[in-house]
């Protein structure tokens, strides 16, 4: 079973990479500025550390850092789902046929809450943790409004705008409309991050998919 894991979670790892190939292998840097970007390419190095550890039987990574990486690929996914506009057919990028918006904003949000679900340790998280993991997202909003007030009509939006969603868009918002559209996210985060650690406490420390006891140990102890 440490196998077909690991091997899940290597496909997950590709699939974020291959949804992000327009930055990394194409040289289209400027999409870094995306969440969408910065999210799947950490679930990509967190499966890849995971998988790996899986396989070796090494250390997995940290529960915090698990948990925070899961709540905002979540958090991509949901965004895309609700907030962001439909995909232009004729513009979309595409992976082997695949639009590469579908990998990164739909499937590895889905297969990474199915990881956490299925293939995760349980009831490791602490209550702090849905606090302490609202730090990546101001690091975000900084890095955007930083570069944006640097590199001033660099992309990566239409136009060169370099504010790549327009519900943090500073110079058409005002400094009162972001400021509330920040607090209200980071508000659905909180309570989204709430969620994980409730369903974290509720699930069985170690379901029929999770593996075995030493590696329960394991888990343990880098906590």
């Amino acid at each position: 079973m440490t196998i077909l894991v690991s091997l899940f979670r290597f496909a997950v790892a590709a699939m974020a990479l291959a949804g992000t190939c327009r930055a990394w292998f194409y040289g289209d840097t400027q999409n870094l500025v995306y969440f969408t970007y910065q999210t799947n390419l950490l679930i990509a190095f967190l499966f890849i550390w995971a998988g790996l550890a899986g396989l070796l039987r090494g250390v997995q990574p940290p529960a915090w850092l698990k948990g925070m990486v899961t709540l905002n690929i979540i958090i991509t996914g949901l965004v895309a789902w609700i907030v962001l506009p439909p995909d232009d057919p004729a513009a979309v990028f595409r992976i082997f046929g695949i639009p590469s918006n579908l990998l990164a904003h739909i499937l590895v949000p889905i297969c990474a809450a199915i990881d956490f679900v299925l293939f995760d340790e349980h009831r490791r998280f602490k209550w702090v943790d849905a606090l302490t993991w609202l730090i990546y997202f101001p690091i975000y909003l900084a890095f955007v409004v930083i570069r944006a007030l640097v590199f001033h009509g660099v992309g990566p939006a239409a136009g060169g705008n370099p504010y790549p969603y327009g519900f943090i868009d500073l110079a058409k918002l005002g400094i009162q409309q972001f400021a509330l559209n920040c607090v209200i996210y980071l508000a659905i985060f909180f309570v989204l991050a709430l969620i994980i650690v409730v369903v974290d406490k509720a699930l069985p420390a170690r379901t029929v998919l999770t593996g075995s006891s030493p590696r329960a140990a394991r888990f343990k102890r880098i906590r």
